[in-house]
């Protein structure tokens, strides 16, 4: 479900105006968070990693207003809620497109996860299909080969794009902790840094949640 913003009287209308003049209107940020707590839940539970920290990041996605506006031809429009739109990598070094569904259930979401990497591992290419194509999502992508102190997304750069953007590295250890590094890319018209803090906030308490 959405509801169409009235633009003239939304307050982030000089804002999306300001903004949505600009060649390339996205911006972002490149940021480590700590990772410890959640590794040895999902360690000692045999959680897979990569489904939780996912399931983590889009349940404080969804907290979060300004995460789920939508450019839809000339109008905006607000999502009720967004799903994980993600990148899951194949054997052979290729990798394909998933929709791991948003539920506040992590047994769930894992089950609906493990079902869509199975699929991407029986098929080939992108899998651009439906499902890649919604707009009620958050990109996802996920390098675990390095670790990253800056990433840049691909863009149309048409000033309408408006799904947000996050990449997801491999874990490091310093002092005694393990660190993931991570990029947040948003449109400036509808998110601001403010919002990309708040969300790093509720992530990294998602994070630090000992089960």
């Amino acid at each position: 479900m959405k509801t169409r913003i009235d633009v003239q009287n939304w307050c982030r209308r000089e804002y999306y105006e300001h903004f949505g003049k600009c060649d390339a209107p996205y911006f972002g940020v490149t940021v480590n968070v700590d990772c410890s707590v959640a590794y040895e839940t999902c360690k000692r539970l045999g959680f897979s990693f990569f489904v939780y920290y996912t399931f983590e990041s889009i349940k404080a996605i969804n907290k979060i207003e300004n995460f789920r506006y939508r450019i839809i031809d000339q109008d905006i429009w607000l999502f009720d809620s967004l799903h994980a739109s993600t990148t899951v990598g194949r054997v052979d070094g290729s990798f394909g497109f998933a929709l791991f569904e948003y539920v506040d259930d992590f047994q769930k979401f894992q089950k609906n996860a493990e079902a869509q990497i199975v699929e991407v591992q029986k098929t080939l290419g992108l899998r651009v299909n439906d499902d890649a194509k919604r707009l009620d999502v958050i990109h996802y992508t996920t390098l675990p080969w390095f670790s990253f102190t800056s990433f840049r997304h691909e863009t149309n750069h048409s000033g309408k794009e408006s799904i947000p953007k996050i990449a997801f590295g491999k874990f490091f250890e310093h002092n005694q902790k393990k660190w993931l590094p991570m990029s947040v890319n948003a449109n400036h018209g509808l998110v601001d840094g403010y919002h990309i803090g708040k969300y790093l906030e509720l992530f990294q308490e998602g994070l630090n949640k000992k089960l």
